[in-house]
Order: C-alpha cells, then structure tokens, then sequence
C-alpha cells in the first residue's frame, strides 16, 4: 500500500495509464474468452442464412463454390455480389424465405 500511495504522489498520470491499460486488456481478454467458449459450440458456428448476409459470405461460411450460389439465386455468375439477401429479395418482390429456400437445398446435398 505505501509503494501505491508513492507512486501516487511522484508519478500519478503513470499509473493511472497503467491503470487503463490494464483494465483494457482485462476487457478483451475477458471478451476473447466469452467469445471462444460460445463459438466452441457448433451450433453456434453456423447460424440460418440471414437476410444481411451476401451471397459471398453464404458461400465462403458454408464452403460452396460461389458459382453455385449463384445459379441457385439465379444470379449472373460474373456480376459482383455486394448486394445482400434481402435488398436481392426487396429488389426481386420476393420474400427472403423464397430466396433463402434454394440455398437450404444447396446445402442438403451431399
């Protein structure tokens, strides 16, 4: 307690830094854990096709050559595919659960 007190006095903007910084690297160590165990969990890995989600991504996350995720959106293989779910499903008239559902069968297949 005396050596804190002393740093206290002579080197206060010191220790209140380290202070900080130690409580910055207790949070994202605390964070990285939390996040670890919960993504342990399979289940938890692959969530459902959601609507924020592009068709890059359903395809990099779900380990489907790109192409077929095209076809099965109905997509132009060579366009680029920024666009997420839900604004090709808005764009389309459709609902999202009518454009997720070929993905799903995609996914099916052996």
């Amino acid at each position: 307690m005396k050596t804190l007190r002393r740093l206290w006095h002579s080197n206060r903007i010191a220790l209140i830094g380290f202070v900080i910084a130690a409580l910055a690297v207790a949070f994202f160590a605390v964070r990285m854990l939390a996040f670890t165990i919960y993504f342990a969990d399979p289940a938890h890995r692959l969530g459902p096709i959601m609507g924020w989600m592009t068709p890059g991504m359903v395809a990099r996350t779900r380990h489907l050559p790109p192409e077929a995720v095209a076809e099965a959106l109905g997509l132009d293989p060579a366009a680029p595919r920024r666009k997420t779910l839900g604004e090709i499903a808005a764009e389309r008239g459709v609902p999202l659960e009518v454009l997720i559902e070929p993905l799903q069968s995609l996914l099916e297949r052996p």
